[in-house]
């Protein structure tokens, strides 16, 4: 069995769902987790509040506070395949995930996410990812080193203030020319069943895009994509709302059957480059993976 060395976190929401207990809210809350298994971290102390106080089974629900327990599962797949360290100063570190890899623990992941894997690598273990990638999609991630200024690069995402390059390769018609076009994505994204899926629904749009293609090769092309809002799977539903689902999408359009992952067809979907104006030094921040998709190799790994 794999047991987290650090701990997972959540904030109990502001209005209560109707339970009496922090244990009666986990139970529900985590539907696939058996009961038996939060009435075991609670018994054995693995459950804390944010202070270190443990939680009990008896402990009341407490609004806005934050709850900490440690993940464990009895198999833990290992992804082979290696992170790298970009960039790294005493408020950030940089580094290129790569495909498979989660950004954080989940599901069957716990020791075997890149914040984990880095926390190791660098012995600093208050390392924080300041923002999320997709478990199938490579690219860059920045991650906060300095507790006493993490609030202000979170501030930054949360602001929008980050501009994010990715690259996408989708099949396209190859008797239809799409190398030069460009186009402006608008559309309103929420929650779908299972409830790890987005749709796209009517109404008022918040989620926006600019995707441009800018080489086609027979029936694949290669995309840039800029997305102005962050949005969960947004770019793997903007682009299959212009009829190019991602090569290698397993959700998008149609939900695939759960199977182990086939290391040699990746999401062909890339966090290739960030640039943003430092709100701690004031520097301006380009930083670019030095990698590519190509259509050349699409389906397989990035150069």
């Amino acid at each position: 069995m794999t047991i987290a060395k650090f701990p997972s976190k959540l904030s109990l929401p502001q209005t209560n769902p109707g339970v009496a207990t922090v244990l009666e809210y986990l139970i529900d809350k985590f539907p696939a987790i058996d009961a038996q298994v939060w009435q075991q971290r609670a018994a054995l102390g693995k459950l804390h509040w944010h202070d270190g106080t443990l939680i009990d089974a008896h402990s009341a629900f407490r609004p806005q506070q934050r709850v900490y327990y440690y993940r464990e599962v009895e198999v833990e797949p290992v992804i082979p395949f290696k992170e790298r360290i970009l960039f790294q100063d005493q408020h950030l570190l940089l580094a290129f995930k790569p495909h498979f890899l989660p950004v954080t623990p989940g599901g069957v992941y716990v020791q075997e996410c890149l914040q984990n894997r880095l926390r190791a690598d660098t012995g600093i273990n208050h390392l924080q990812a300041l923002h999320r990638l997709d478990r199938a999609t490579a690219g860059l991630v920045l991650f906060s080193v300095d507790r006493q200024t993490r609030h202000r690069y979170h501030q930054l995402f949360e602001s929008g203030l980050i501009e994010k390059t990715y690259q996408a390769v989708a099949r396209v018609t190859a008797s239809k020319p799409s190398r030069g076009l460009q186009w402006q994505v608008e559309n309103r994204l929420e929650k779908s069943k299972p409830g790890f899926l987005m749709r796209v629904v009517p109404g008022q749009a918040n989620s926006y895009s600019h995707i441009r293609c800018i080489e086609q090769l027979g029936d694949k092309a290669l995309f840039q994509l800029k997305p102005r809002t962050g949005k969960t799977h947004q770019l793997r539903l903007h682009m299959q709302s212009l009829g190019w689902p991602i090569l290698n999408d397993r959700y998008y359009p149609l939900l695939q059957a759960e199977r182990l992952d086939d290391y040699s067809q990746p999401l062909q979907l890339l966090a290739q480059a960030l640039q943003f104006t430092d709100p701690v030094t004031g520097l301006q921040r380009v930083f670019n993976s030095n990698v590519e998709l190509t259509l050349e190799e699409a389906g397989g790994f990035p150069r």
